[in-house]
């Protein structure tokens, strides 16, 4: 189940695109846009990701990072990043652990196969790590406005 709006936002340690370890509460004092996704280099979570680089001006205008997570690995992310000139962090969650922490694994299913995945969504966490806004599952069109729209708010 996602986690609920007014709760915790769990701390993390992902390798990011940098080649270092992050973790969730080095942005403490910053809001978050923490976004989670299926996959890299595919269609829906290309324009995601290019939809939240193109906007990222406006959205730190905000005090705001964006931060990317799935369950690709360091190498995968760097050339997702470097293909889409992204300008903002990639986590890579291999063992889906925090995936499990923010429920946002689900079943699903391609030609006929079930398997567990990631559900695209979307957690704006405020100053304190408090998770202010969750959109779950996500439509990627239009996304960027309504994350922007909600961090007005935050």
């Amino acid at each position: 189940m996602v986690l609920a709006e007014g709760t915790a936002a769990p701390d993390f340690k992902l390798m990011g695109t940098d080649n270092q370890a992050h973790s969730l509460s080095e942005f403490k004092g910053k809001k978050i846009v923490l976004y989670f996704y299926p996959k890299d280099d595919t269609p829906g979570c290309t324009k995601e990701a290019c939809d939240f680089r193109d906007a990222l001006d406006s959205i730190r205008e905000l005090d705001t990072e964006v931060i990317g997570v799935s369950k690709d690995n360091v190498m995968s992310h760097v050339k997702f990043t470097n293909k889409y000139n992204l300008n903002f962090m990639l986590l890579a969650d291999m063992t889906g652990k925090v995936c499990e922490e923010y429920g946002v694994l689900g079943k699903k299913s391609i030609f006929g196969n079930s398997f567990l995945g990631i559900i695209r969504s979307t957690f704006i966490i405020d100053k304190k790590g408090e998770i202010a806004k969750v959109f779950s599952p996500v439509k990627v069109e239009g996304h960027r406005k309504e994350v922007i729209e909600a961090l007005k708010n935050v």
